[in-house]
């Protein structure tokens, strides 16, 4: 091969690149580099918005929490009262599913009268049924008369609003049962200021109660609150030998009921009088032991609709006889 046939590339060899980044050293690039340097840390030492997590996550670890908790928690700020507040059902639920899982059943609430067939309404607030129920409705020093035109004044509507009223009036007094201060008692046939203004809070916390469900949860937390520190109070009075739940630290820290499902003495007798909240331990109405099954028995849920089905058939009854009464006057008069 002659001189003149070697290529061009072959005599200069392999070309190496050997470009190397300029170093940047002026004043203003070190300025823009620090602030750089300020945002990532910043944004790196920034904590996580619980909300930022998935939507089925924030309610795993909101149920955790008790309802007074929830309440807290929607005063933080906007963002977590509009997320409260949309997911109040489910989130009610959750907690109370675990939770209040015995005093849940034992305090239903009482159905509005919005959520009934208007058809009834009249036969449900006759002044003939209501006069019947004047045992019911008589009007306790501690617990307020329901509205008839708010709620259904079916028998059993009627026993949830007092049992629900009862929550608010016991938990009200626990400090004065805890130190030992004497619960004022009131004359017979006297209705002092104050306890008009206790029975109208009671009336407006209840009625809160009735249209949320995180209010509802609410009430439980504070009636496990009552029965947890009425149970504390009496275990710890060496002369009560009387039979009561048997309730250990890890129970009451625990925020359960679940330790309430154990046999126990029984626990649905209405305290009439304040003066019962001495001796009060453990109030779960709508329940009783079977002793085959070993087990409490709660009543049912739809006890409600079983009741409007019996006013129904009573008013039905009431027309028939009218229309017979007429009937019989009609014929009396062509005779």
């Amino acid at each position: 091969m002659t001189k003149n046939d070697v290529s061009e590339d072959d005599e200069l060899g392999v070309l190496e690149d050997r470009t190397q980044t300029l170093t940047l050293r002026s004043k203003r690039t070190e300025r823009v580099r620090k602030r750089q340097a300020q945002k990532a840390k910043k944004a790196s030492n920034q904590p996580q918005d619980l909300l930022s997590l998935p939507y089925e996550l924030v309610l795993e670890i909101l149920t955790l929490l008790r309802p007074s908790d929830i309440f807290n928690l929607k005063q933080v700020g906007r963002a977590f009262h509009g997320f409260i507040s949309e997911a109040e059902p489910a989130i009610a639920k959750s907690i109370a599913g675990w939770r209040y899982v015995c005093v849940g059943k034992c305090f239903r609430l009482p159905v509005l009268m919005e959520h009934i067939d208007p058809a009834i309404h009249f036969y449900i607030q006759s002044p003939e049924r209501q006069e019947l129920l004047t045992i019911h409705k008589k009007p306790y020093q501690h617990v307020p008369t329901p509205d008839p035109a708010e709620i259904c004044t079916c028998l059993t509507c009627l026993l949830r609003w007092s049992a629900l009223c009862l929550i608010v009036d016991f938990a009200h007094w626990q400090r004065n049962l805890d130190i030992g201060e004497p619960i004022p008692m009131i004359p017979r046939g006297k209705h002092p200021g104050w306890n008009q203004v206790l029975l109208a809070s009671t009336a407006a916390i209840v009625r809160k109660a009735l249209r949320s469900p995180l209010w509802h949860a609410r009430l439980l937390e504070a009636h496990l609150d009552s029965t947890t520190r009425s149970i504390r109070r009496h275990a710890s009075n060496k002369g009560n030998k009387r039979r009561r739940f048997h309730m250990s630290e890890e129970d009451m820290e625990s925020g359960s009921d679940l330790f309430l499902e154990r046999s126990g003495p029984p626990s649905l007798d209405f305290p009439f009088h304040r003066d019962n909240y001495y001796m009060l331990e453990a109030y779960l109405p709508n329940r009783g032991w079977n002793a085959v099954s070993m087990r409490w028995m709660y009543l049912p849920a739809d006890q409600h609709d079983r009741d409007i089905e019996f006013i129904s058939k009573w008013a039905e009854r009431r027309r028939n006889n009218a229309t017979t009464m007429r009937e019989d006057i009609t014929q009396e008069q062509g005779a």
